[in-house]
């Protein structure tokens, strides 16, 4: 792994990287910026963490599924003379991009986060396909999704994710932001460490369990990484609020967030991947995070699959 590091240091916006094999960390240093244990921005990788949320709440009763329609509990901010096809937008939908409502990030983000009711905006978008229809990825839909888990547990997304994921992997989720009437961000700007980032994947890894305690519940892990669209600019399959690629031969999963904030996890290698970047603004059409797929696919996964059997 001394070559992955040399290679990694190399790129001038990688602030830190970690790299976990059977659970054991191979790599860890911080290259520059915040020290490892101090919570991040970790961006749009906020989205995978409250796909989990979704799921344990699924498990507890909280929600019915993800075929549930999210109208009823939204009803209060579904404009008059709404398009009907809001009735059919369903919870799965708004994990994998499909609820068919006009985008509210890239060009749109700005109006939408200057509107005096987030929920309400997002809602009243125009439709650009069908509930279901292509991915069309806003990060408005995560944020139907965080007010969906406020209104149906009655609790905040913030106290959620403290009792269901911060306390039992031991680590620290702070304050985020929250929209004009009170609803945590919901898949944009949640502050994590590095290190709990890595938790975080570990427990995904490990199909939902830690320590030998079932956190996420039974087929959550394999139900968000099924692919159910294609991303329009990377082709990359999407599940539940995780990318997939490959690397070689391998299968990998990965959380996304703006400027480099990536967690990757290879199931065959049982390698979990922590990468945290400088997430200053930069062009669109810029190289940094295609170099973090290579450090990935040419320099970290090789020297997986070149290391020790797993331990016994």
């Amino acid at each position: 792994m001394a070559q992955v590091r040399s290679r990694a240091e190399a790129l001038p916006r990688l602030q830190a990287l970690i790299v976990a094999r059977h659970g054991r960390i191979l790599v860890e240093h911080r290259f520059r910026g915040p020290a490892l244990d101090r919570p991040v921005n970790i961006k749009s990788a906020s989205k995978s963490v409250l796909s989990a949320l979704a799921g344990i709440a699924i498990g507890r009763g909280v929600l019915e599924g993800p075929g549930q329609k999210i109208a009823p509990i939204l009803r209060v901010d579904i404009p008059a003379g709404a398009d009907p096809r809001i009735e059919r937008i369903e919870i799965g939908h708004l994990l994998s991009m499909q609820a068919g409502l006009g985008r509210t990030s890239g060009p749109n983000y700005g109006a939408w986060v200057a509107s005096p009711n987030w929920v309400r905006y997002a809602l009243s978008r125009p439709f650009e396909d069908e509930p279901g229809g292509a991915m069309l990825y806003s990060t408005g839909s995560s944020h139907l999704l965080s007010a969906v888990l406020t209104r149906a547990s009655g609790r905040s997304t913030h106290a959620l994710a403290q009792q269901w994921l911060a306390a039992p992997l031991g680590i620290a989720i702070p304050e985020w932001p929250r929209d004009p009437q009170g609803i945590y961000f919901g898949g944009n700007d949640m502050l994590m460490s590095p290190r709990a980032l890595l938790r975080f994947g570990e427990l995904y890894r490990q199909d939902g369990v830690l320590n030998g305690r079932r956190i996420l519940p039974e087929g959550w892990v394999a139900e968000s990484w099924r692919p159910r669209t294609t991303s329009p600019w990377s082709g990359n399959p999407y599940g539940y609020g995780w990318f997939s690629q490959r690397a070689g031969v391998h299968q990998v999963h990965f959380a996304w967030g703006y400027g480099g904030q990536m967690l990757f996890i290879v199931p065959d290698l049982e390698l979990t991947v922590v990468m945290i970047s400088d997430p200053s603004p930069h062009p669109r059409a810029e190289s940094h995070v295609p170099a973090l797929s290579a450090l990935l696919s040419e320099g970290i996964v090789p020297a997986a699959e070149k290391g020790a059997a797993p331990p016994p």
